[in-house]
């Protein structure tokens, strides 16, 4: 049996219900909560606070790897913060460990992905980090749009549907991906749909969670009816 630790915003419904609805049998979750209730600079800046107390709690179980699964949190400070981030999760809890901010990075590279499209829930104030963030690492983001939404909660309580009509509204000829970000936003059960109606790789920040985490534990078995980028799984490059 092996076991993926993820720690998440504590006002975050959907990420785990996502996880297990994907994750083959044999791999179980355990989750550890930051306290975050708004999508707003200053709350997502204070989440990382007691991040290195709930990953040292996470290793107390043996889990095999410690995933953020949040994803403003690691992109909050631009160009290199989520691998600061990273940094901080391995030292504190001694396993391998990443975040959704890289995960979307690793995982837009392994697709060979170069212009997207960016959805996300946020508002336009965090959805522009989150542009620049992608842009600061390579990534040509070719139209943005975000929900504008600041509760944590009621993001959570959105239906799926939302992450499907934003992805056809953002869609455009020269986005060769759709980024739909924010892991409390329900869209693992529509991302093989778009998919099929854009005719390119849909990626969530949730999805790409899941995506290292495996990766990252030497798990290489496809999952399908989840996108692309599942389907595609192989062993993490070893250093």
């Amino acid at each position: 049996m092996s076991r993926i630790g993820l720690l998440i915003p504590s006002s975050n419904t959907t990420i785990e219900p996502e996880f297990y609805r994907a994750l083959p049998s044999h791999i179980t979750l355990h989750s550890a909560r930051l306290y975050l209730t708004q999508i707003a600079t200053d709350s997502i800046e204070n989440v990382v606070l007691d991040m290195e107390k709930q990953a040292r709690n996470l290793a107390s179980a043996d889990v095999d790897v410690v995933i953020l699964g949040a994803t403003a949190p690691s992109f909050l400070k631009g160009l290199g913060y989520d691998r600061e981030v990273t940094e901080r999760i391995e030292k504190a809890s001694g396993k391998k460990s990443s975040t959704a901010s890289t995960a979307l990075l690793e995982a837009l590279r392994h697709l060979g992905i170069e212009r997207l499209a960016l959805g996300a829930a946020y508002d336009e104030k965090v959805n522009g980090i989150a542009k620049s963030f992608l842009e600061a690492n390579g990534f040509q983001v070719v139209n943005a749009k975000g929900l504008g939404l600041v509760d944590n909660l009621t993001v959570g309580r959105l239906d799926a549907s939302t992450a499907l009509d934003l992805a056809r509204a953002i869609d455009t000829p020269d986005a060769q991906a759709i980024v739909l970000a924010c892991t409390n936003w329900k869209s693992m059960q529509v991302l093989e749909q778009i998919e099929r109606e854009l005719g390119k790789p849909v990626l969530s920040t949730t999805q790409v969670c899941i995506w290292a985490a495996l990766r990252m534990m030497n798990e290489t078995r496809a999952i399908a009816g989840y996108g692309q980028l599942l389907r595609s799984l192989a062993p993490a490059l070893q250093d």
